[in-house]
C-alpha cells in the first residue's frame, strides 16, 4: 500500500473540494470514520465546516456518540466488552431514520442532530433542523462504515495496529479488539472514499488507490 503525504490543511481543502464535487444530490451526508480516542474525527470534521460554509453550503455537524444506545443496552455485558462495543454501542437504526433518511431525494432534510445524552442516559429532547438545498451533514464516529449507512461521501482514519494500541488513552484499552475486529471483519477502507493514514496525526498520509 502506497500513501501520499499530506498537511492537516490540505487534507481538509481536499476533503472539502470532494463534498463541493458531489452535485446530484438534494442534500450531501458526510462520514468520517475512526476509532474514538485514537484518531481525530472529531477535529477533522469540525475543519470541514467552515470551508463548506465559505461555498455557500449550509453545514451541519453531527456525532454519532449522540445516537447510542441506552446504557441498559451498551452495558448489558459489562462496560468494557470488546464484543458489545463492536455490536450494540451505536444505534445505526436511529441515525439512518433520523438523520440520514431525511436527507435523501425523498426527504424532508429535517435532521435531527442528537438523539440520546449517555451523561444522564436519556433522550436530548433537541429540535429537528431543516436544512436548506446543497446543505451538507458532517458525522463523525466510530464503526460507521460497512453498516448499510448511507453516506455520500466516506472517509476512513487509518491506524497500524500498533498506532492504535499506542494511541487509545488508557481507560479506553480495552476497547483495542473491537477495532481490530472491525478492520478485519468489515474492512472500512474497502467502502471508504478516503483513507487517511494517521499514525501520526500532525503528518497525515492519503491511500493511493491502486497504488
Amino acid at each position: 500500500m502506497r500513501y501520499r503525504p499530506i498537511s492537516p490543511a490540505l487534507l481538509v481543502a481536499e476533503l472539502t473540494e470532494r463534498v463541493v464535487a458531489v452535485t446530484e444530490r438534494r442534500w450531501i451526508a458526510v462520514a468520517i470514520d475512526g476509532a474514538d480516542g485514537a484518531t481525530n474525527t472529531t477535529e477533522l470534521a469540525d475543519a470541514l465546516v467552515d470551508p463548506l460554509r465559505v461555498l455557500g453550503r449550509e453545514t451541519l455537524r453531527v456525532s454519532a456518540r449522540d445516537f447510542l444506545k441506552p446504557a441498559s443496552l451498551r452495558f448489558e455485558h459489562g462496560k468494557e466488552n470488546p464484543d458489545s462495543r463492536y455490536y450494540d454501542w451505536l444505534d445505526t437504526g436511529a441515525l439512518r431514520r433520523e438523520v440520514l433518511e431525511p436527507l435523501t431525494d425523498e426527504g424532508t432534510g429535517e435532521v435531527l442532530p442528537a438523539l440520546w445524552d449517555t451523561v444522564r442516559d436519556r433522550a436530548t429532547r433537541r429540535d429537528r433542523v431543516k436544512l436548506a438545498d446543497g446543505g451538507v451533514v458532517v458525522v463523525d464516529g466510530e464503526l460507521l462504515l460497512g453498516a448499510g449507512l448511507a453516506f455520500d461521501v466516506t472517509v476512513h482514519l487509518w491506524l497500524s495496529p500498533a498506532a492504535l494500541r499506542r494511541r487509545l488513552p488508557p481507560e479506553a484499552a480495552w476497547a483495542a479488539p473491537a477495532y481490530e475486529r472491525y478492520e478485519e471483519e468489515t474492512g472500512p477502507s474497502g467502502f471508504a472514499d478516503v483513507v487517511v493514514r494517521v499514525d501520526d496525526p500532525k503528518h497525515p498520509a492519503l491511500y493511493l488507490e491502486g497504488a
